[in-house]
């Protein structure tokens, strides 16, 4: 056995192992709770569940309203995408619509629903502005709005870049060939990104279905299953066995979802070519696409402008004054502060050891030469982490590891965490990988070095920016995630996100914006630092390896010269 097989099978054992060890088995156990009854192992549980009025009304709730804001959402996120690459709409407005849009991804859903009740509740700030409530806020239609600023970034993106893979020419050939308006947008931008399309909205559908921040700070009475099943996990009377049932049902429409994406990858259509399209100026177009982005940034900005002026006024809505003293009275809470720490360790913890996890799966699917089955394992294996909800995954994990040494801890929410965010990141790298050169590996034992050494002078240099990419995505969701990990932090491990979820509880609307404005600007500038990481032609270290890489280069040269 080669050095680099040798490697490269202990990568592949070292990812199944923990991925069989952290998801297969409490999943496994999850299944076999469920299946617990008192009288033994039997269909008890689920015959209970789905006879429950309380369980079938929340999973009707969660899924009507699911659709719904998928419906809406990948409409909306089509237009914007549309507008952004079909109109003439100038670059500042672009840029300017494009970061009100990602902001909402860089905050804790659970902020969305309190950000709601303090702009449009009674007292809110656009209550206020136009003299009446627009819409009760509890409830459904306080629900719809905040899924929709939730779910709609992240569909807009797919939907964004997946406009790039469009050759626009065939929109002058349909206008020459006398199209319909309607006909030239379904045969030109509808028709070639069906499979975008259903991404985007079997996305926006799981995002909302499975979310659990969102309904339990403005749900009210409309009963969602993510809180049903936290309130069989951790409620006054603890019922664990009907509470996994719940978490199983949730499992199915993550199922159905997978199943149908990968489905609709074959309406994706493939151009041999991508022509450059000029956009000709329309008033009445542009001016209509320019009142719709409006609109959006009209959407985002009533909601989350209220966010950073409570922390600044002296007590909202009752003395809105200028002060210093509300931020200044939060952050001097020593316990706010160790929480805030305690979410910043997790985070990069999490982002350093999930891209190293990513990078050896990625590496054993794009750059080895195992057999296919080894590479199937690690597609699949990141296909089932896609598939698991954030809070299935905490049930799972508590369910098995409680009363265990890694109860409670920072290592199991780390864990959760990896698991819960892997398949983006081993996806990226995985195509990055799979484009590199495939002799260089070769090249480097050529030359007389290891496997290893060519993987840490060459390749890993050359996916630097993949790679800040991956650690960026790690760790701002592990900064903003509460579904994956409100089942698993205690008093010591308690994150931000959790302890937001604390606050809510005693009504201390002030703290929960200061630490969610934490937040928001941690991530911001750690987005940032990541990008310009990713955008330097050279990083000093990688400097130094490459110039020691080709001062052996130049060495081993000479020799071969002198022997010749």
């Amino acid at each position: 056995m080669n050095r680099k097989s040798f490697e490269l099978k202990f990568c592949f054992l070292f990812v199944s192992i923990a991925f069989a060890f952290f998801l297969g088995l409490p999943l496994a156990n999850l299944a076999y709770k469920s299946l617990q009854t008192g009288s033994g192992t039997g269909l008890g549980n689920y015959a209970a569940i789905l006879t429950d009025d309380a369980f079938l009304t929340a999973f009707r709730n969660s899924f009507a309203i699911s659709a719904l804001e998928a419906a809406i959402t990948t409409a909306a996120a089509f237009i914007l995408a549309y507008g952004l690459h079909l109109t003439r709409i100038p670059g500042k407005i672009e840029e300017g619509l494009q970061l009100v849009v990602m902001m909402p991804m860089f905050l804790p859903s659970i902020t969305y629903g309190f950000a709601v009740i303090y702009s449009f509740g009674k007292q809110g700030l656009i209550t206020k502005l136009v003299g009446e409530q627009l819409f009760p806020i509890y409830g459904f239609w306080g629900l719809l709005i905040s899924f929709i600023v939730y779910t709609l970034p992240p569909a807009f993106l797919v939907l964004y870049n997946a406009f790039f893979y469009i050759d626009k020419n065939f929109i002058t050939v349909s206008k020459i060939m006398g199209d319909s308006p309607l006909r030239t947008l379904w045969m030109t931008s509808v028709r070639p990104l069906l499979g975008s399309l259903m991404a985007a909205f079997i996305l926006s559908f799981f995002l909302s279905f499975t979310d659990f921040g969102i309904p339990v700070s403005i749900g009210g009475e409309y009963n969602m299953i993510a809180v049903e099943l936290y309130m069989k996990m951790m409620g006054a009377l603890p019922d664990f066995e009907r509470g996994s049932v719940i978490a199983m049902a949730m499992l199915v429409p993550s199922v159905i979802s997978v199943m149908l994406l990968r489905y609709m990858e074959k309406f994706n259509f493939r151009y041999n070519k991508i022509s450059r399209y000029e956009v000709q100026r329309s008033f009445m177009r542009d001016g209509a696409f320019g009142l719709f982005f409006a609109a959006v940034a009209l959407l985002f900005v009533s909601v989350f402008a209220i966010m950073f002026i409570v922390p600044f006024v002296k007590s909202w809505p009752y003395q809105p004054v200028f002060t210093l003293d509300t931020l200044k009275r939060v952050l001097s809470d020593n316990s706010l502060v160790d929480v805030y720490v305690n979410s910043l360790m997790v985070a990069g913890i999490t982002a350093v050891a999930g891209t190293v996890l990513c990078y050896a799966a990625a590496m054993v699917n794009a750059r080895s030469d195992l057999n296919k089955y080894c590479k199937i394992i690690m597609d699949v294996i990141a296909m089932v982490t896609n598939t698991v909800p954030g809070m299935v995954l905490g049930v799972a994990f508590i369910s098995i590891f409680s009363g265990t040494p890694l109860q409670s801890t920072f290592a199991i929410l780390i864990i959760a965490n990896i698991l819960h965010f892997f398949t983006t990141p081993y996806l990226m790298i995985k195509s990055s990988l799979s484009k590199m050169n495939e002799s260089w590996e070769t090249t480097g034992l050529l030359m007389g070095d290891t496997w290893l050494k060519t993987v840490i002078k060459v390749v890993i240099p050359n996916s630097r920016a993949t790679i800040c990419q991956m650690l960026s995505y790690f760790f701002v969701n592990a900064m903003v995630t509460i579904s994956a990990i409100v089942f698993l932090a205690g008093a010591r491990t308690m994150v931000i996100t959790t302890k937001i979820k604390e606050l809510q509880y005693f009504e201390k609307f002030d703290a929960v914006f200061v630490l969610s404005l934490l937040i928001f600007f941690t991530n911001v500038v750690a987005k940032t630092f990541f990008d310009k990481l990713a955008e330097q032609e050279e990083i000093p270290l990688y400097k130094k390896i490459k110039n020691l890489f080709k001062a052996k280069e130049k060495i081993k040269n000479g020799k071969e010269q002198e022997l010749q």
